[in-house]
């Protein structure tokens, strides 16, 4: 096994993966910026290294100081976790050349898989049902209108290296297309650095599906789906497994296809294929080639620890699981616990912590690193930890996450928990009645 470990990354997936890190004695290195020197992550590592200021660009995403910190703490292997250089083929690529593990996909992969277009294509050639929309790039607004008129009202527009909601914009009628489509452009060579986008049919009422798979060379095997349907702006708020809306034949269908996909495109490490659901049918959405945030519902249903999986695919090139291993038990509920106000269009909140307990109790579980005097600061991503409660069934699910969502006390700072609370008590979440939309168009809090 690999006998040093460095984590590119910061907050509560640093903190996750240096804990699956000690679990096998594998020592681990963390980086920091100057603000986060007394975070919990460099706590808890072996040793660390300041890598720059708090700005992302020159610390978590400068990638001659992390290879500088590799080099000096002689690390065999690097974990990006999730976000920052998680899914960059660059920096993949640089780690190769140096004979440094990297613990994600092959840089020609997260090349292949980070361009929407060109995951779309392979998706396509590989047996799964894609969005009705351009084949490729849309060049211009003449090119753009055409397609439009084709596809049909609602469209939307997507950046082609993007995510997380940038470069995004939803077209309903064709006057508003022009200067939307302009947006998405300069908002895409802003973010991403390429103003590139590409047209789909947009749905009104979907739901967001994903599917966790392990691959390695000897074979590829899914962990079941997870439903990541309350979502704010395109980003999710809480995720569950299993989806309460999928019936057995759908569901074999999406996993039997998705592993199809994985494996002939010759994957190695944790990914997350994701799908629009509507209707009783599934098209391809992406693929992420990276851990998921929401990897602990999964966890908790399966019993699997992903992060482990990981580093062993990693170290061997397989995996050492097989389908017949993958044998989920009960439901899993997780919600994102933000330090935002939601009263006051879901504001930033950054303090320093007060008072912090955080819940525990039968089959709960808090993964973060915020502590009594934790400064959260404005330069990095708002999420503080997350909640996860496993249960018998649905119902028993979100019982104890009612339960713990009252009992963390998290002081000094606002936080999505009051947010949390009102929709795990909403009818429509209780009887799963919601879509990707639900929030965007109802005024819960």
């Amino acid at each position: 096994m690999f006998k040093k470990i460095l984590i590119a990354n910061r907050g509560e997936i640093a903190v996750r993966i240096i804990r699956a890190c000690k679990e096998w004695g594998i020592s681990t290195v963390a980086v920091h910026s100057d603000v986060d020197r007394n975070s919990m992550h460099v706590r808890m590592a072996d040793e660390s290294v300041c890598i720059g200021s708090h700005q992302p660009s020159n610390s978590y995403l400068n990638i001659p100081a992390l290879m500088s910190a590799i080099e000096i703490t002689n690390s065999e292997a690097v974990h990006p976790g999730y976000g920052f250089l998680s899914e960059n083929a660059n920096f993949a690529k640089i780690l190769e050349e140096n004979n440094i593990k990297f613990i994600g996909a092959s840089s020609d992969l997260i090349n292949k898989m980070g361009d929407k277009i060109q995951a779309k294509k392979i998706a396509k050639d590989n047996g799964l049902p894609i969005i009705e929309g351009s084949e490729g790039g849309v060049k211009n607004i003449n090119e753009g209108r055409e397609l439009c008129k084709k596809i049909g009202y609602p469209i939307l527009i997507k950046a082609s290296g993007g995510g997380g909601g940038k470069g995004m914009k939803i077209v309903n009628k064709e006057e508003e297309f022009d200067t939307l489509f302009s947006t998405a452009k300069t908002e895409a060579k802003k973010y991403f650095g390429n103003d590139e986008v590409y047209i789909e049919k947009f749905f009104k009422n979907p739901r967001h599906i994903e599917v966790q798979i392990l691959s390695g060379k000897n074979r590829t095997v899914h962990l079941h789906e997870r439903d990541c349907s309350v979502q704010r702006r395109h980003q999710k708020l809480i995720e569950e497994t299993p989806s309460p809306i999928l019936t057995d034949n759908i569901r074999r269908d999406l996993f039997n296809k998705t592993v199809n996909m994985v494996s002939k495109i010759g994957y190695e490490g944790a990914g997350t294929v994701e799908f629009i659901y509507e209707d009783g049918k599934f098209y391809f959405l992406e693929m992420n080639t990276r851990v998921q945030v929401e990897h602990p519902v999964t966890e908790m249903v399966t019993g699997i620890d992903i992060i482990k999986e990981q580093i062993w695919i990693a170290f061997t090139g397989e995996t050492a699981l097989k389908q017949e291993d993958v044998k989920p038990r009960g439901h899993a509920i997780e919600c994102r616990i933000n330090a935002e106000d939601a009263s006051k269009n879901f504001q930033p909140s950054p303090g320093t912590i007060g008072m912090c307990h955080q819940p525990s109790g039968f089959r709960t579980r808090v993964d973060g690193s915020i502590f009594q005097g934790y400064k959260v600061t404005p330069y990095y991503d708002s999420m503080i930890c997350k909640l996860i409660c496993h249960g018998r069934n649905r119902k028993e699910a979100i019982q104890r996450m009612n339960r713990s969502l009252d009992e963390f006390v998290i002081e000094g700072i606002d936080t999505t928990i009051p947010l949390h609370k009102k929709l795990l008590n909403h009818d429509k979440f209780l009887n799963s009645d919601f879509n990707v939309s639900w929030l965007d168009k109802e005024k819960i809090i």
